[in-house]
């Protein structure tokens, strides 16, 4: 999957807090609000993200939505941002999906309800779209969908993602070295 790699950069921003995110639960595709301080640290991400976008698209999830109209974007959705649709380990901890000595992780050949390969085919959408911008772009979404598609990005596989962590409401920045896509700055 290759991406076509554009002079403008595309920032990523993880929505803010939520119950789950709080407790470690996994969360898909359920549509939980953002908590208070999830409330207050997409309001701080304003500042930041004042500037001209080409193109800003969000996260049906209210999550999402919501962290992108606190943060003073006008955003529209698109549903391939939506986070990994993670059946049935929806709602449950890591720790409630392991077994006594056998760590579970996501990002193991477990059956979900989407493929690791599934979400890297949404995110090549998505980084189409954004290619295809006259400038910067903000995507704003989820965890997991924007570790993968920053691997997608950068042309590694898609299971690369396990290893960039992203915390709510912090922002990366996506762009190239001469013409090698680039990590420009992670989670800040």
């Amino acid at each position: 999957m290759h991406v076509r790699v554009t002079p403008h950069e595309t920032w990523l921003v993880r929505h803010g807090q939520t119950a789950w995110s709080l407790s470690g639960q996994h969360t898909g595709l359920t549509d939980l609000p953002l908590t208070p301080d999830g409330e207050r640290q997409a309001a701080a991400l304003r500042p930041r993200l004042d500037r001209p976008w080409a193109l800003v698209l969000a996260s049906p999830l209210q999550r999402a939505a919501r962290t992108a109209r606190l943060a003073g974007l006008q955003a529209e959705t698109d549903r391939d941002l939506c986070e990994w649709d993670y059946g049935p380990a929806e709602g449950l901890t890591t720790e409630q999906l392991s077994a006594p000595g056998k760590p579970w992780s996501i990002w193991d050949d477990v059956p979900l309800g989407e493929t690791l390969p599934q979400v890297a085919g949404r995110c090549s959408r998505v980084l189409a779209r954004a290619a295809a911008a006259e400038g910067d772009v903000c995507l704003v979404a989820h965890g997991h969908v924007l570790r993968i598609l920053t691997a997608v990005y950068l042309r590694l596989p898609p299971v690369t993602a396990r290893h960039l962590v992203l915390s709510p409401a912090h922002v990366t920045r996506l762009g190239h070295e001469h013409a090698t896509p680039a990590l420009l700055e992670w989670n800040s």
